[in-house]
């Protein structure tokens, strides 16, 4: 006994084969005295959905350091200059001996407060020795004292003979360091020294 006959199952073509089964047929030509063979319609085409965009991000913020504003240059000033040094202070000027103080040492009436004698040593032991003579009878309040240097004509010193405190210890109370202390100094009297020593009047406190 025969088995009946499964129903045979027709595939349907593909969209791509539908397509390339038309394309085939618009070539194919037809003989004659046959009907041409009918072309199956193409599907119509498949729209495809365009992706949407990718939402844009903005870039992160930048820091931008704020410019430096240039100050003005005053008027007349070159640019390259550099600004003035503050100035020195202003220095009173040397006055000389009171003509009472003056008259009374000459006289012998007055008394000089303090006196060192420089005699013979070196300018800078010298030099050294005045600084702190002058500061410390000025921190005990003597008004005049007296300095001797030598005058420097002859002797068996060598730095006598030169004169050279006789000539350095005026410019030494010339100096800022020691102006400040100094109010002003002359040449002593003959029975104090004469041209080998000095009296020097302290500036009060």
């Amino acid at each position: 006994m025969t088995e009946p006959r499964r129903p045979r199952r027709v595939r349907r073509l593909t969209t791509e084969e539908s397509r390339l089964w038309a394309e085939i047929s618009r070539l194919i030509v037809p003989l004659r005295g046959r009907a041409p063979v009918p072309v199956a319609p193409s599907p119509p085409p498949v729209s495809v959905p365009t992706p949407a965009p990718a939402p844009t991000v903005p870039p992160p913020p930048q820091f931008v350091r704020p410019a430096k504003v240039a100050r003005p240059a005053p008027k007349g000033a070159s640019k390259s200059a550099s600004p003035p040094p503050p100035p020195a202070p202003v220095l009173p000027p040397l006055a000389p001996l009171e003509r009472r103080v003056r008259t009374g040492l000459r006289r012998g009436s007055r008394s000089v407060d303090a006196a060192i004698d420089l005699h013979g040593m070196r300018q800078s032991e010298a030099h050294a020795a005045l600084i702190g003579f002058l500061h410390r009878s000025r921190a005990s309040g003597h008004a005049v004292v007296l300095v001797v240097t030598g005058k420097g004509g002859g002797g068996d010193d060598p730095y006598a003979e030169r004169g050279v405190l006789r000539r350095s210890v005026p410019h030494w109370l010339r100096l800022p360091e020691l102006r400040p202390l100094v109010v002003g100094f002359e040449e002593a009297a003959h029975h104090h020294g004469g041209g080998g020593a000095l009296y020097i009047r302290l500036r009060r406190r």
